[in-house]
């Protein structure tokens, strides 16, 4: 069936297994908390990027709603300095407007076109530092026409390392994205920029992968 398709075998097989691989996770120079949430009868992910020891950071995404949020928080983050969306659906965007909370008394960085009332928009290339953080924005819409993968690195950090929040673009074995797929060929091309060689990637859904290991097992991205 993979040959027909033109899938990845030796990634479908191992989809049908159970058994998909996934990289070992590689150092960085700040720390990652992922934030789990319930969501349907999967998860939703959000992420909290900091420098390590520090009581403050980023957030990436905000799961269906507050309380979800609240539930998965590290007691170590205190405060966020901004809040970055990659896209507006409702398991990634809830509570993102909301008011009474200090959370969200910060900066909230949304994609171009993003139909959001309470943030600003952050385009292509465009990038945000904060602290040793810099953070820059990729438009990669298919899944939804608004939406932005963010590349995260510390410029002068050493050892140095890249971290991939790529929403619902593209998952460990599987992908969200619709681009260039057509009915007689399921496989989705995904755009260089979020194919770099980040070190880790961190998706909207799912375990931690990286685009090398996806480039090399994920049977519908090419």
């Amino acid at each position: 069936m993979a040959a027909t398709l033109g899938l990845n075998e030796v990634g479908l097989c191992a989809l049908g297994c159970g058994q998909y691989p996934l990289p070992d996770a590689a150092p960085l120079p700040f720390c990652v908390y992922p934030l789990r949430m319930t969501h349907g009868v999967g998860f939703a992910n959000a992420y909290l990027v900091a420098d390590c020891g520090a009581s403050h950071g980023l957030l990436f995404d905000t799961g269906p709603g507050m309380k979800a949020l609240e539930a998965e928080w590290p007691a170590a983050i205190k405060t966020v300095d901004a809040v970055f969306l990659t896209h507006a659906e409702a398991e990634h965007a809830g509570g993102l407007c909301g008011r009474g909370g200090a959370l969200w008394l910060v900066h909230r960085l949304l994609p171009g076109w993003a139909e959001i009332p309470c943030g600003q928009a952050m385009a292509e290339g465009e990038r945000r530092k904060f602290g040793q953080l810099e953070v820059t924005a990729l438009s990669t819409p298919g899944h939804s026409s608004a939406h932005n993968c963010y590349l995260i690195t510390a410029p002068l950090a050493q050892p140095g390392g890249s971290l991939l929040i790529s929403g619902d673009l593209i998952f460990a074995g599987s992908v969200g994205a619709a681009i260039s797929a057509t009915a007689s060929s399921p496989r989705i091309c995904v755009g260089s920029r979020c194919c770099s060689a980040a070190d880790r990637d961190c998706p909207g859904h799912g375990p931690l992968t990286t685009a090398e290991n996806e480039l090399r097992y994920n049977p519908f991205v090419v």
